[in-house]
């Protein structure tokens, strides 16, 4: 009788199985096998995938999972004193749906209830969900080979004939395992006495961590890095052997060739266990008013008057068939609970005040989605298809994902939580896997092999979001790794044991936006495990979240309703700023009813203003805008789906733009697709262009041509074929000529695959345009919110003050007096910092702050330690707070405050003592019986911090400079020689680049391949920091200039090897000192008029006699403009000066600031 493995581990038994799914089914298949069980720790996260693959190939998918079974009561974290181990273990298999049923809801129990180091059922639990499964006794670690292995056979005994009247006489299996370890010849002979004294049947398995033999090195590897341990350390956990991988039946006989009955009871176990899931959905139910028999008459009803209130009353007709077809589509697929439950919670953030996104993939195409208010997109204003969201020929559950304000997209898993009942709502699980370059990292990691090399290493294999190979691959197709490789036993070995374990499952996490609603507790459906959660999405009660065992795709298979509801850092930014415009103003905005036609807008954008621009920061969409001269919001629409990677390749944003500036002729196929092609200039832009192609050439129905662009985008050669060729017979049948019907196959075929989904185009569009128009109108409120939604990250706090400098807004210190926990807006350009962003400064601190000063401003040290509350504002968190400048406004210096603080502090905590204890010093009762005011102490004579020692300070607490910079002084320098910022550093580039920063931060270290010293660099400019590396050779050279604190300018490039990357190494080559610039000569001074307004006589003898007064290094130059493009620069060949700030003052002074200008010599 053929052999079938029972006892099985895939990748998801974390870091202990190293058995790919897919590798596994088509091993076994390989074998001759026809049925497989997958036991995984604790866990069954590959149940789904496992039964979709193994059913594709024939083989009966036996689901289950190892369980880990308490000797006490599953919930006591202490073993018990009579118990011999902290666990056993436990293989459980489902023979059919009551089985299955029951397994979800052990492996479930065991992470809810019994989870301390492992997720633990007991016996208790175990015999209440017995039906349905069956039992084998598990490995070395199972309670009953424990016993035996102890010598106690009569506890053995007694735990056997448990399991058997538990499970029943063909539901309990004794297990034996052979893998050279000693102690499986023991359990081995008491298994099969027990057998023949209990009556019970024996099973041969193989606990298979891996596939063959030869990939034990690659588990073991797995292990260490599991452990935490080195790879050669001798007391780490270990497997006995290379004998835990997947054998074939041969080699299982010959294992154990006097037992082949337990090797055909295999098939016996197998035999029993039929399990399919069931093709449904399981839907919540949606809790109707009264009044209403079925959800399809509550949608219906809510669907009309939501049109009526979008549309006027009546609607219009056009309006009126839209949503009479669409609610048509929706009842008749069963889809009224679902459209009522995603209303339902929206409608209730509303309510909360919590900012929700205008739409978010297809869903903006429909008109009843529109009329409920989950989309705020009018899907015929657009031309947005309802059948690119729901097929009517072709159904599958809607896909509604929703945008939230970031802050409070918590509050709103909150509310579906009550709504639906605690324990039927979940999150999702999602896994980390080992990519290239962390698979290498780690594998170096247990290997010892030193991080600089591990790190050289992982740097040459490719991994950007346009490129990304694996490690084979980059081995073979990357001359410089082959090289570093090649004949290094240990960087062999490296590569290929990180190869192995490449891909597979490292970790578990929780979706950032996946959220799971059953009809009952969710572990009535699908395994549940937790795993704590902060911040949004974290529990009210601060209860472990329940999150599904299996990940987003297993569920929609599974038939459970999931939804991805996102945080969006957007949505926050657009309240607060609308928030701040109507508390100041008075003005309350309806973002929603902005016409999409202010120019404003467009030339903000056409500037390339676009920081904070939702969707167009990055540099390649502020240069395309830039580009195509955007005047209109169907250029954003059309960006938005352009500037991804597949229209990037094909140049496709190119096309546009030269069209659309009358470059390049506009073109259509056919002139009947001028209506639909017109927007985008004749480029097929977004796959709803893809379908009415259809629908108008061929005469599909939009449902059909939905079928035709699913094909196009999944890039299956043979669907392809197959759509491309109906569409051609089908349009030729229509009259049009082959040759154009081909030819449009052919665009459909390259283009359509990189068709973007319109409906979420527009949608975050609409977003882009909010922000534009906030930016344009509102720019202190729109920056203020920016900023706020960016405390805590320091480079982009720099880089949003750089841009609000730019719009000349005034960004001020934080201020004890002013500042709220987020940034605000204190005057028409003048943004106060916000306190949340001082290092050390709680919110408890915060709201201390805000109390107390609500009755009257702060005047005084002693006035401010004496009102706020000092057990939230310790001394540590006014240290903070004087450092970042916030208390600059209570008279002295910083310096100064910060001497006083400890009396200070002192006389304060006596002060509330006293009246807290309703106390006052003697003859110090006042009128209304509280403590006399005491007048304060005066401030220390002492001297105030350097302006080095304040700008430190301020970056300590604050991660950046706030009222000045090291830089500033150099700030014509760095405009002048500088061709990067730290912004752009990392971007690569063949050609040399420059750049004027701060070296803040300098880590000597020794390169392990010549022993010689090189240095790793932060640097820090007005857009905040970034980082370099000094090779040796530069390095000896440079060490002395290269210096902490050093404003200089370095000078340097990029490894041909970094080509591609994200951030791309800067390698300094050479460094000179800004403070040298000048002196050197390098620099130079220009006098500049432009006619007609030449200088007078008088003012050129004035000018000349400044400059002769500061005799200097600095060469000086006169440039004079006709006005009609003829200029001409002399250089003085007597006249040198010294460009110090007092000349250039004087001769702005004199000839104005627009003709004095620093300029590169020569």
């Amino acid at each position: 009788m053929p052999f079938v493995h029972l006892h099985t581990h895939s990748e998801y038994s974390l870091l202990d199985g190293a058995n790919r799914i897919s590798d596994l089914v088509s091993h076994v298949k390989k074998l001759g096998m026809d049925s497989l069980a997958v036991t995984d720790h604790g866990n069954m996260h590959a149940a789904w995938s496992f039964y979709e693959q193994a059913k594709a190939q024939q083989i009966r998918p036996i689901l289950g999972f190892e369980a880990y079974l308490a000797y006490g009561p599953r919930q006591a974290r202490e073993k018990p004193s009579w118990a011999p181990a902290a666990y056993s273990h436990l293989v459980l298999l489902a023979r059919n749906r009551a089985g299955y049923k029951n397994l979800i809801r052990l492996t479930s129990i065991g992470f809810t209830e019994g989870f301390y180091r492992r997720p633990r059922i007991d016996k208790e639990v175990l015999a209440a969900h017995a039906e349905g499964i069956v039992c084998l006794a598990a490995c070395l670690s199972g309670e009953v080979a424990i016993h035996l292995r102890q010598g106690r056979y009569e506890e053995a005994r007694k735990s056997a004939e448990w399991f058997a009247q538990t499970f029943g006489s063909d539901g309990f299996w004794l297990e034996i395992q052979q893998h050279g370890i000693g102690d499986e010849r023991v359990v081995a002979e008491g298994m099969l006495r027990l057998g023949r004294e209990l009556g019970l049947g024996v099973v041969a398995t193989n606990d298979a961590h891996y596939l063959r033999r030869e990939d034990a090195e690659a588990h073991d590897v797995l292990l260490a890095i599991g452990t935490g341990s080195d790879l050669d350390d001798p007391k780490r956990f270990r497997f006995t052997g290379q004998e835990s991988y997947v054998k074939s039946e041969q080699e299982m006989r010959a294992l154990f060739p006097d037992q082949l009955e337990a090797l055909a009871n295999t098939q016996r176990v197998a035999d029993l266990c039929e399990f399919d899931f069931e093709k449904k959905y399981f839907l919540p139910s949606f809790p109707r008013p009264a009044g209403y028999s079925s959800d399809e008459a509550l949608l219906e009803d809510l669907a009309r008057q939501g049109a009526e209130r979008r549309y006027g009353s009546p609607p219009p007709a056009a309006v009126s068939e839209r949503l009479g077809f669409e609610l048509g589509v929706i009842n008749r697929a069963g889809y009224a609970g679902y459209f009522l439950i995603v209303q339902d919670f929206i409608a209730a953030a509303r309510d909360r005040g919590i900012p929700v996104g205008p739409g978010r993939g297809s869903a903006a195409g429909s008109i009843v989605a529109y009329a409920l208010g989950i989309t705020n997109v009018c899907p015929l204003k657009f031309d947005l298809l309802f059948e690119r969201f729901l097929n009517p020929e072709r159904v599958s559950m809607p896909d509604i994902d929703v945008d939230f304000c970031f802050e409070r997209r918590g509050e709103v898993i909150e509310y579906v939580r009550e709504r639906y009942g605690r324990d039927s709502v979940g999150q999702i699980v999602t896994f980390g896997t080992m990519k290239a370059r962390a698979a290498v990292k780690d594998v170096a990691r247990v290997l010892r092999i030193p991080p600089g090399e591990a790190d050289r290493i992982t740097k040459l294999i490719p991994s950007g979001p346009a490129y990304s190979l694996t490690i084979q691959d980059a081995k073979h197709k990357v001359d410089e790794l082959r090289d570093l490789v090649k004949g290094n036993p240990a960087y062999e070995r490296l590569m290929d044991l990180s190869s192995r374990i490449e891909g597979i499952s490292r970790h578990l996490s929780v979706h950032a936006a996946g959220v799971v609603i059953a009809p009952g507790p969710l572990a009535e459906y699908v395994p549940v495990c937790t795993a704590p959660t902060r911040g949004a999405g974290a529990a009210a009660d601060g209860v472990d979240a329940i999150i599904t065992q299996y990940e987003m795709g297993a569920l929609e298979k599974v038939g459970m309703l999931k939804m991805d509801m996102l945080g969006l850092k957007t949505l926050t930014v657009i309240h607060d700023a609308v928030l701040m415009i109507a508390g100041r103003t008075g003005v309350d905005l309806d973002m929603d009813s902005l016409p999409f036609d202010d120019p404003k807008v467009y030339q903000l954008l056409r500037q390339g203003r676009t920081a904070g621009v939702f969707q167009f920061e990055s540099a390649l969409a502020t240069d395309t805008l830039r580009a195509m001269k955007c005047d209109r919001f169907d250029d954003l629409v059309a960006s938005n789906a352009l500037l991804r990677p597949g229209p990037l390749d094909a140049g496709m944003h190119l096309v546009f733009i030269r069209r659309k500036l009358g470059q390049e002729k506009v073109t259509y196929p056919h002139p009947s697709l001028r209506e639909v092609l017109e927007p985008t200039y004749g480029v097929i832009t977004y796959q709803e262009q893809v379908m009415r192609i259809a629908n108008v050439l061929a005469g599909f129905s939009l449902a059909e041509a939905d079928v035709l662009r699913k094909a196009v985008g999944k890039k299956d050669p043979e669907l392809i074929r197959q759509q491309l060729g109906r569409f051609c017979e089908r349009a030729v049948a229509q009259g049009h000529p082959r040759k154009l019907v081909d030819e449009l196959a052919a665009q459909i075929e390259t283009f359509g695959r990189y068709g973007f989904n319109k409906s979420h185009s527009v949608a975050y569009s609409i977003l882009s345009y909010q922000t534009a128009w906030l930016k344009a109108h509102h720019p202190a409120e729109f920056m203020a919110a920016l900023l706020s939604s960016e405390i805590g990250n320091t480079d982009k706090v720099v880089q949003y003050i750089n841009e609000a400098r730019e719009l000349d807004l005034e960004v001020l210190p934080p201020d004890v007096n002013e500042s709220g926990f987020k940034f605000t807006v204190v005057g028409d350009r003048r943004i106060r910092f916000g306190l949340g962003a001082v290092r050390n400064v709680g919110w408890g601190a915060i709201e201390s702050i805000i109390a107390a000063r609500a009755d009257r401003p702060f005047a005084l040290l002693a006035d401010l330690v004496e009102r706020i509350d000092l057990r939230l504002c310790n001394k540590r968190v006014l240290e903070s707070l004087v450092a970042a400048g916030a208390c600059d406004s209570l008279g002295g210096h910083r310096k100064q405050l910060v001497e006083a603080l400890e009396s200070a502090l002192g006389e304060a905590q006596l002060l509330q003592q006293e009246r807290e204890a309703g106390q006052a010093s003697l003859f110090g009762e006042t009128e209304a019986g509280g403590a006399a005011e005491r007048a304060p102490a005066p401030l220390p004579d002492v001297p105030p911090w350097t302006e080095a020692e304040r700008l430190a300070k301020e970056k300590e607490v604050l991660g950046f400079f706030i009222s000045g910079h090291p830089l500033q002084r150099f700030k014509d320098e760095v405009e002048l020689f500088s061709t990067r910022t730290t912004a752009t550093l990392g971007e690569w580039s063949e050609h040399q680049a420059s750049i004027g920063a701060v070296v803040t931060g300098v880590k000597r270290q020794i390169s392990k391949k010549t022993g010689k010293e090189y240095a790793r660099l932060v640097l820090e400019d007005f857009h905040g920091t970034a980082e370099a590396i000094v090779f040796p050779d530069a390095w000896a050279k440079l060490n002395q200039t290269v210096v902490a604190d050093a404003a200089l300018l370095l000078t340097g490039g990029y490894s041909d090897r970094d080509r591609g990357e994200d951030h791309a190494p800067f390698i300094v080559e050479s460094a000179r000192r800004m403070d040298e610039l000048k002196t050197s000569g390098a620099l130079a001074l220009s006098l500049r008029w432009r006619a007609p307004s030449a200088p007078t006589p008088e003012l050129l003898q004035a000018a000349a006699a400044l400059c002769s007064a500061h005799p200097g290094p600095t060469p000086l130059y006169i440039e004079w403009s006709d006005g009609n493009g003829e200029a001409v620069r002399l250089r003085s060949r007597r006249v040198r000066v010294a460009a110090e700030e007092d000349l250039v003052r004087a001769l702005r002074d004199l000839l104005g600031a627009d003709s004095v200008h620093y300029v590169k010599a020569g």
